[in-house]
């Protein structure tokens, strides 16, 4: 696996993954090898990202490869370029995240999307927690916002919640 070539070979680890899914492996520990997890690690991903893409995609249908593909690439550059490739120090659970129903300016879900993305971003989500889950997948429709576009916009705002939340009401919906 090379750094010039990381989207083929995270392609190839997600294929791998998405065979085991249907195949009705359902055992994270199952899918990939040190190798393949030491390559997860060097751009910013744990195998629960590729797994979390799979399932849903498979189940739902949604994400497709080339908006999980932009999502990670967004983690992945993160990681990079802010992170220093290294690690984050911390997990965020579920009870830490805003609740589900929590609304900012009457906007029901984006306390919790603003803080899921910026945890995404840091590679600080618990292995419960989906960046570009259903619920956020809703969000992102009913604002006609691309997953990897809100992280973008969370990055460049430093996570400034008014900031993203303008990026947010600027698009139109």
């Amino acid at each position: 696996m090379t750094k010039l070539n990381w989207t083929n070979d995270l392609h190839k680890l997600y294929d791998k993954a998405l065979k085991k899914y249907k195949d009705g492996d359902r055992e994270l520990g199952n899918y990939f090898d040190s190798d393949e997890i030491g390559f997860l690690n060097s751009i910013g991903l744990k195998p629960i990202n590729v797994y979390d893409g799979v399932e849903d995609g498979h189940k739902h249908g949604e994400p497709d490869w080339e908006t999980w593909l932009l999502t990670m690439a967004a983690r992945r550059d993160y990681f990079l370029y802010e992170m220093h490739g290294q690690l984050a120090s911390y997990e965020r659970t579920n009870e830490e995240l805003p609740p589900k129903t929590e609304e900012y300016e009457g906007v029901v879900w984006f306390p919790r999307i603003l803080e899921k993305a910026k945890c995404f971003l840091e590679g600080g989500l618990a292995q419960e927690i989906m960046y570009g889950c259903g619920g956020d997948r809703k969000f992102f429709k009913e604002h006609d916002i691309h997953p990897a576009d809100f992280l973008r916009a969370v990055w460049g705002a430093k996570a400034d919640r008014e900031k993203v939340f303008q990026f947010v009401k600027s698009t139109g919906k």
